[in-house]
């Protein structure tokens, strides 16, 4: 039977590529970005919300690369990271927004920046008057730091007159009051108390030795080093707690004797194996050699025990 002819059709089908018809897909448009701003802001307050402040941190400079002068950004970021205690982030912050001074003087504060924070200070309250609270609160922690504990203790009672009783502003005015008062009792009066107690002796050569000298930090260092405590001696010393998920059971720590450690030894190799062989004899006789008078005891000792036919 002949082949049936192939058509045109028949044909341009076979040499068409199986891709040829499909069409290439246009390339995904980027969204434009009023919606990324909103979508990054969403999730920032999901993440604030939840108490993954790290990760809103991370958002913010999302939003930030989109929008360098988003002003709710970088407020946002520079609360998270007071609350994170990064404050020299914070003051990076602060210096590019231009703004938040007061946020600025307590991140100087908690960086042992003293007179710089007393400067800012200064600037905001001949700016906003001496009323502020909060001014109040930074300005007395400024001056017990730098000793000025009459200064503190005058700020702390000024803020403890006009605080509402049963609040947590109350007792930590109370408790930092408690501090100062004592640092200026004893610079008063209470070395003097604890002068007069000493022997007169000791006193006396107080009074007239030469002040001390300054001793270099590595001396320090080496004094400090040599006081302190050893640690791995102190952990070693302390019994250690026997956890109970790894006691097998029926075995009371303490109490139930202890296994034999040679327990994984062969029988021959403990220190308690007894080399004694069997009295009468016995054993392989393979490859032992008999003496002429001895034979016949041999013999004997060899057919005790068989019966006879």
């Amino acid at each position: 039977m002949p082949p049936k002819p192939t058509t045109s059709k028949s044909m341009h089908k076979s040499s068409a590529r199986p891709g040829a018809a499909r069409q290439k897909s246009a390339p995904k448009q980027p969204l434009p970005v009023a919606d990324r701003l909103k979508r990054l802001f969403t999730s920032l307050c999901a993440q604030i919300d939840g108490g993954h402040f790290a990760n809103a941190i991370k958002t913010c400079d999302k939003i930030l690369r989109l929008d360098p002068r988003d002003a709710d950004a970088l407020q946002t970021k520079l609360f998270l990271l007071l609350q994170t205690d990064q404050y020299a982030a914070a003051l990076a912050v602060i210096d590019v927004g231009g703004e938040h001074a007061f946020e600025k003087a307590y991140s100087l504060y908690r960086l042992h920046r003293e007179e710089e924070a007393s400067q800012v200070l200064a600037n905001l309250k001949a700016q906003n008057g001496e009323g502020d609270r909060g001014l109040l609160h930074l300005e007395a922690q400024l001056a017990y730091r730098q000793g000025s504990y009459q200064t503190a203790v005058d700020l702390y009672n000024e803020l403890l007159d006009t605080a509402e009783p049963d609040t947590e502003e109350h007792s930590d005015i109370l408790t930092n009051l408690e501090a100062a008062q004592k640092h200026l009792d004893f610079i008063n009066a209470g070395f003097l108390h604890a002068l007069d107690t000493l022997p007169s002796a000791v006193s006396g050569s107080l009074e007239t030795a030469p002040p001390p000298q300054q001793q270099p930090a590595s001396a320090l260092a080496s004094v400090a080093a040599a006081s302190a405590p050893d640690v791995h001696a102190e952990a070693a010393k302390r019994p250690q707690k026997v956890r109970m998920k790894r006691v097998p059971k029926g075995v009371v720590p303490g109490v139930t004797p202890p296994p034999d450690p040679e327990r994984w030894l062969k029988k021959s190799e403990r220190s308690t194996f007894n080399n004694r062989r069997r009295r009468g004899g016995g054993g392989a006789t393979q490859g032992a050699v008999e003496t002429a008078g001895a034979g016949a005891g041999g013999k004997s000792a060899g057919t005790k025990g068989k019966r006879k036919k």
